[in-house]
């Protein structure tokens, strides 16, 4: 979809449809800014129209008018902002029209004029992209959005669109990882994708293969792909620019199926196990994203990438796992094989000296019973760390929530014979499963772990969000890494 901005009046701008927005103020409809001239060229109609279907503006709520020939558009859409639009909902209620009107080919909209705010174009761009998503990669007869076209009317800066543009362009990199079949997706080709990217991008891409991870002590990433015939592999992406302000490390657990291992799941919880590396497409995608929006941080992207599968090879319960750095698991339950796979990555990544850590995974089912599916669960070690990663999802149209970090909770996790266990008692499973996670977090390192585990598959389309891999996150590390600008080369933790 091509998105460029113009300063065309509004009766006069040639289009397929023409969308313009709808607020509710004192129980009254009010056409959004920018929309007035074209109800004095319909002769009122439109507002006649608006109160005989008793249109009430509601949040993505769209009606369809013709334009009669009275103005260049052949219809008028119009959506319904709310009471009060901010750049969330322009950019949820873009979406979500942009998933009704996949038929046109060239859309005008105004929506953005809604807040006066000059960044909501941005996020007007991003809504339209991110709505008219389709995974069509194995269809024999796609059906792709028709929209070829987003006029944004009123003006916007290059930049604004441009940043609006990668932010959306990254997000849909993530959902294609992340709904492509494990069949396809193996962690090599995986690998292959993440250098493909990094050619792309002007990133550098590094892979230590099976053998080198064992040479090397990741017992926890080989542990848990040792039951594959397809081997696991650790992936580093990096972007330095020059003169960083700060060094971050993104990690994304990368199990590209999971079958659950000898614990293994029941077949309908099996089905869209492909999504078990969404924590790497959303890492990968932010990444990819860094040179075109000039991230003034140096990144470490680090994926740890395996299948977790049932074989004679597979590791078993009761078996001890020594992760990098020395640190040992006894592995009760197969299918708590995420922390397994992070724990390696994160005592590697400490060794980095990095001003920040922040960890993506789809880690447990309970913090889907929790915040359900369209929430993120955040635990940080660090307030400041939080803030700006709370900060960073609000501003992004995403959402999260804090979560505790209890010590006590860790005593579920106690072993006779290793240093921890990997799986602990049913109440709680998320605290638990991240407090196994900051054993392996160097002393010092703020860092931050989110599990996308309810938010990173949607059952279906609603507002940018897309049915299926939803790219969750992808937008939040993004939104982080563009502050960091705040943070001195001189945090970094010795």
């Amino acid at each position: 979809m091509q998105v460029v901005a113009s300063t065309e009046a509004i009766e006069s701008v040639s289009c397929d449809t023409l969308l313009i927005g709808a607020t509710r103020v004192a129980g009254r409809v009010v056409l959004a800014p920018g929309s007035e001239p074209l109800d004095a060229a319909l002769d009122g109609y439109l507002s006649q129209y608006l109160q005989e279907v008793s249109y009430k503006a509601g949040h993505g709520e769209l009606v369809t008018f013709p334009s009669f020939g009275r103005i260049a558009a052949k219809s008028i859409t119009v959506a319904g902002l709310g009471e009060d639009p901010d750049e969330d909902s322009v950019r949820g209620v873009a979406g979500s029209a942009a998933g009704s009107l996949g038929e046109r080919s060239v859309v005008a909209s105004t929506l953005q004029l809604a807040t006066g705010a000059a960044s909501s174009a941005g996020a007007a761009a991003e809504g339209f992209l991110l709505g008219s998503y389709r995974f069509t990669a194995f269809k024999s007869d796609p059906h792709p959005s028709k929209i070829q076209r987003l006029i944004l009317l009123g003006g916007a800066s290059e930049d604004t669109l441009s940043r609006g543009v990668a932010r959306a362009e990254a997000t849909m990199l993530a959902r294609d990882l992340t709904n492509e079949p494990a069949g396809s997706l193996t962690p090599e080709a995986l690998a292959e994708r993440v250098r493909g990217i990094a050619d792309a991008t002007g990133l550098q891409a590094t892979v230590l293969d099976a053998e080198a991870l064992a040479s090397q002590g990741f017992g926890g990433i080989v542990g848990v792909g040792q039951g594959s015939a397809r081997p696991p592999c650790l992936i580093l992406l990096r972007y330095t620019p020059t003169e960083p302000t700060t060094k971050i490390t993104l990690i994304g657990k990368g199990i590209t199926f999971d079958s659950g291992g000898l614990s293994i799941k029941p077949a309908a919880s099996m089905e869209e196990m492909k999504t078990d590396m969404a924590g790497a497409g959303a890492v990968i995608g932010a990444l990819s994203a860094c040179t075109r929006l000039s991230v003034r941080a140096e990144v470490t992207g680090v994926i740890a990438a395996a299948e977790n599968m049932v074989s004679s090879t597979s590791f078993r319960p009761g078996d001890v796992i020594r992760h990098y750095g020395g640190k040992t698991t006894e592995v009760t339950n197969t299918d708590a094989e995420g922390r397994l796979v992070l724990a390696d990555a994160l005592a590697y990544s400490s060794e980095q000296n990095p001003s920040a850590m922040v960890d993506v995974a789809t880690l447990t089912g309970a913090i889907k019973v929790a915040l359900g599916s369209k929430a993120v669960g955040l635990f940080s070690n660090d307030d400041t760390l939080a803030s700006e990663i709370e900060s960073a999802a609000s501003t992004s149209g995403e959402r999260v929530w804090r979560l505790p970090l209890y010590e006590d909770y860790l005593k579920e996790l106690d072993s006779d014979v290793a240093d921890h266990k990997n799986s602990g008692g049913r109440w709680g499973g998320s605290i638990i499963a991240a407090m196994f996670l900051t054993q392996f977090v160097g002393p010092g390192i703020p860092w931050a772990h989110l599990d996308i585990a309810g938010a990173a598959r949607s059952a279906s389309a609603y507002d940018e969000v897309s049915k299926g891999g939803t790219g969750v996150s992808t937008r939040t590390l993004i939104s982080f890494l563009e502050r960091q600008d705040q943070r001195s080369a001189g945090e970094s933790r010795e």
